[in-house]
């Protein structure tokens, strides 16, 4: 049910009402405007390049990253085309096999702790009164508690490996974007449509689930992208930090690598910028799309063409 089932019919002298992002009909599927904004375009097909070679890695680089088939701190050049670290490790076979690691946990933390927020969010905005008063409450305390410390002392404890990086990084970035959704969701829970879907007897879940979140779909996409590059982000932070473990091949344990051997201080370069760049840019990949969602959605953000004025003679 929808609100245009509940106003029915609209009065033949009221004037035509502009799309929204809410109308259904009244507006292209997210996805098409966004094949069609060249900010997601770009982030989307950089995203795309990194998933492709994330997933040829075993073709492109075949066999174990970590084995020492060269000498030590070679420069590229036509046999190593990343160089060599200090141990004399392919630059660029870790690089690609480093991107499947990072860019399973980002997803998969962008995922889980996005679909915990929405689940968190909308309960709340929905049951409202004690439901929304303990979870509010359990909220907040996660989103005191300071996130790094945090992420320090249960990388520490827990065993080492990409299931407690995965598992340490949704409970400490659930909190915030559940805060969001919750207050989208109270906004949409007092419109007419909801209301009629109460009284007709609709499930709380059915209510939930059809009516409130299809129209959270852009704060959703921003959440879950915002997620993401805090997943991979902070994966890279507590690796290189040398909270994660250090026997699987990821951007972080890279860059962990590189500074343990010296290399900044060494001067071998090509040993840190590729790992740290291929982070830069899936981040600045997701932002593009971020952005491109928020410019879709949000009237003030939309570049507004001005036809010439034709000026009469």
């Amino acid at each position: 049910m929808t609100a245009v089932d509940i106003a029915g019919k609209t009065p033949a002298a009221a004037p035509p009402a502009a799309p929204t992002a809410q109308g259904p009909g009244r507006r292209r599927g997210l996805a098409r405007q966004l094949l069609g904004s060249k900010k997601a375009l770009s982030g989307l097909c950089l995203l795309a390049v990194f998933a492709l070679l994330a997933l040829l890695a075993p073709v492109l680089a075949p066999g174990d990253p970590s084995l020492i088939n060269s000498t030590g701190s070679q420069a590229p050049s036509g046999a190593h085309w990343l160089g060599t670290t200090t141990k004399g490790q392919d630059v660029l076979a870790l690089t690609l096999w480093g991107a499947r690691s990072s860019m399973f946990v980002g997803f998969t933390v962008g995922l889980a702790a996005t679909g915990i927020a929405i689940l968190v969010g909308l309960a709340s905005a929905y049951f409202g009164r004690l439901v929304d008063d303990a979870l509010t409450l359990f909220t907040n305390v996660f989103l005191l508690l300071p996130g790094l410390p945090l992420l320090v002392i249960l990388a520490a404890f827990l065993p080492p490996g990409t299931s407690t990086v995965v598992l340490v990084l949704v409970i400490t970035g659930w909190a915030g974007s559940a805060r969001v959704l919750r207050a989208q969701a109270r906004s949409i829970r007092g419109k007419d449509f909801v209301a009629a879907a109460v009284v007709t007897g609709e499930r709380p879940l059915r209510i939930m689930f059809r009516e409130i979140l299809p129209n959270m779909a852009s704060v959703v996409m921003t959440t879950l992208l915002g997620c993401v590059v805090f997943g991979i982000t902070s994966q890279a932070a507590l690796e290189f930090l040398g909270l994660g473990d250090s026997s699987v091949v990821s951007w972080g344990t890279n860059l962990y690598w590189a500074s343990n051997d010296g290399a900044l201080m060494t001067g071998t370069w090509w040993v840190f910028v590729p790992s740290g760049l291929c982070i830069a840019l899936v981040a600045f990949a997701l932002a593009l799309v971020n952005y491109a969602v928020d410019e879709i959605t949000n009237p003030r953000l939309r570049s507004v063409k001005r036809r010439p004025v034709k000026r009469r003679g």
